[in-house]
């Protein structure tokens, strides 16, 4: 069997489709797995290493760019179509499977043309552009959350988001393990790219903290690599024990340690702390395309296993006080990440795989 993934730009889009390739290798050995994504970095160094077949396609994104922009990204759609029908052709895959960000439009579209079966996933509860324009033309759009969604019903699977092995792994020998009196670890992460704001509020923050906390604390902060040496010498200048990352590359080792997550409300950090049964502070990104990070956090704060503050109201007076609250009581910690581990859906790939491959020639009991 053969699949293409596509999508890319973020963390947040290729993190469940590499959870989906994994889980699709397990089902069946042997299967061949292409990824199309964007010229970014990040996709190159997030598929690094993983054995997949990579190739990338020139387009270019159309929401939230000027005129000038999308005239020329309206220009380069028939060349990127092109490229992925040739790719397609050469691959033959039994399905394509969109992920999210503007490189799926061309790649779905072209599958389409060929006839080719193809599917989407939303990570998040307000979908972007290019989904909601994909979705008229592919067989299946799965769903991370429960919600109102602007797609065909009749398409639309609640599936969760996929989550990749090694966290879901850690998730498991987290809940075996006890408190052992370790440090109390606070986990900073703004998403693959880091967060300028929430990074600056960390550092004024933790010269309160330091004497706040009554018990040993420490920090694992991910800043991206724009703020990585400051935040870095601020912390060391606070005295306060701190590990700091432009980017985590095992986040399941990082996840297994931490007791509080001060995060983005991306939908696949979302999705793994829900597995961890990690408690988290939530300020969602506040530029994010139709607010939808706003939007992912309400749905785990409303099964109350978040707190969320809006970036432009919160300061670090503030954000001393929720994380001091949660650190000094364990029992509310516990609670809340109880409550997001029901909201987990850690078989979220088998489930899409399951619908998956009924589109393709390769029913469950024929193998491959």
């Amino acid at each position: 069997m053969r699949i293409i993934i596509t999508g890319g730009g973020t963390g947040g889009h290729l993190f469940p489709g590499i959870a989906l390739a994994a889980a699709l290798r397990r089902q069946f050995p042997g299967c061949e797995i292409m990824f199309i994504g964007t010229q970014r970095q990040l996709d190159r160094d997030a598929l690094a290493g993983l054995n997949f077949q990579q190739e990338a396609i020139s387009c270019m994104g159309l929401k939230g760019m000027g005129l000038a922009h999308r005239l020329r990204s309206i220009a380069s759609l028939p060349k990127a179509v092109l490229e992925a029908a040739r790719l397609i052709q050469r691959f033959q895959p039994a399905l394509v499977f969109g992920v999210g960000g503007y490189v799926t439009g061309p790649v779905l579209l072209a599958a389409r043309l060929l006839g080719v079966p193809a599917c989407i996933h939303e990570q998040n509860a307000i979908p972007g552009l290019a989904n909601r324009l994909t979705a008229r033309f592919v067989s299946k759009v799965f769903v991370s959350i429960p919600g109102d969604y602007p797609f065909p019903p009749k398409k639309i699977v609640v599936s969760g988001n996929p989550v990749r092995a090694e966290i879901l792994a850690a998730a498991e020998s987290r809940q075996r393990q006890q408190d052992s009196g370790n440090p109390f670890t606070l986990l900073i992460m703004g998403g693959s790219l880091g967060a300028h704001r929430v990074n600056l509020l960390m550092l004024e923050a933790a010269n309160i903290l330091k004497e706040k906390i009554t018990r040993p604390f420490r920090l694992i902060h991910q800043t991206g690599a724009a703020d990585v040496e400051q935040v870095r010498a601020g912390y060391a200048a606070a005295g306060v024990q701190a590990e700091v990352s432009a980017f985590i590359k095992d986040m399941a080792a990082v996840y297994a340690q931490a007791d509080l997550a001060v995060a983005r409300a991306g939908a696949t950090s979302l999705a793994e702390l829900a597995v961890m049964g990690l408690p988290a502070v939530l300020i969602p990104y506040p530029h994010a395309a139709d607010d939808h990070q706003a939007a992912n956090a309400s749905y785990y704060v409303a099964g109350g296993g978040a707190k969320m503050y809006r970036e432009e109201g919160l300061n670090a007076a503030q954000l001393v006080t929720v994380v001091t609250e949660l650190a000094e009581d364990s029992g509310k910690r516990a609670a809340m990440g109880a409550a997001m581990r029901q909201m987990a859906v850690p078989d979220a790939a088998e489930r899409i795989l399951s619908v998956c491959v009924l589109l393709t020639k390769y029913a469950p009991s024929e193998g491959i």
